[in-house]
């Protein structure tokens, strides 16, 4: 996999599955253009010293003048891969009313909002690209998110968004897809759920390379695709 010189947007690059996204890009040679929230994010960020990551602090992703202002710092992006988005437990009678709004902020309309700005940025250059989103097992099998009805009902909104945008754009060679993890093998999760087991988990690592190939021009006819990366779970 060939990324050698080409930009890659990974928003959330400072959690565990971004992490592992940017470095893994970082390997096939991109450079990854990361934006944190804020600097305490950025300094949590454990590509920041690497020559090949072009760290920033933009904002809060849900507004569009943040978004905007970010992607019109960078020439040309070939890739945009959106990790950017969180997780609310809570059944129906347990979350605030807010908690939906919430939800659908973090993961469906930065999602939406960070789309919509790769898109202008690539077709800027008429050279095509890769976008790739992250959906969740809820998203695809919404039984599966009983007690996390907000949160399965926004990853839905982003596995629908991204087949809408990947009919929309495939003329312009603008593939879109997403991918659809189950519970992450991350340090997190294996706090919240110590009794689990988390050897049937995706690793970040795996999931990582799934993301990278969509994104890079080694992709050449997958488009429109909600990949479900469930590992053993």
């Amino acid at each position: 996999m060939d990324m050698n010189g080409r930009n890659a947007v990974v928003t959330g690059g400072a959690g565990a599955l971004g992490a592992a996204v940017v470095g893994r890009l970082i390997e096939a040679g991109a450079v990854c253009h990361v934006p944190a929230i804020d600097e305490g994010e950025a300094e949590r960020f454990p590509h920041a010293g690497n020559e090949r990551v072009r760290l920033s602090v933009a904002g809060d992703l849900a507004e569009w003048e943040a978004v905007e202002r970010f992607y019109s710092g960078i020439d040309g992006p070939w890739a945009s891969i959106h990790l950017a988005g969180g997780f609310d437990m809570g059944g129906i009678s347990d979350a605030p009313p807010e908690i939906f709004a919430r939800q659908i902020t973090m993961n469906a309309e930065t999602c939406y909002l960070c789309c919509r700005a790769a898109i202008a940025a690539m077709r800027r250059t008429g050279n095509g690209g890769r976008i790739v989103n992250v959906s969740a097992r809820p998203g695809l099998e919404p039984r599966t998110g009983a007690g996390m009805a907000a949160y399965a009902a926004s990853k839905a909104a982003v596995a629908a968004l991204t087949r809408a945008l990947a009919e929309e754009v495939a003329g312009e060679r603008i593939w879109v897809n997403a991918v659809a993890p189950s519970i992450l093998d991350t340090p997190a999760n294996r706090a919240a759920m110590p009794d689990a087991d988390h050897a049937t988990w995706p690793k970040t690592a795996e999931v990582a390379q799934t993301i990278a190939f969509l994104a890079s021009p080694d992709n050449a006819v997958t488009r429109g695709a909600v990949i479900p990366v469930y590992g053993g779970a």
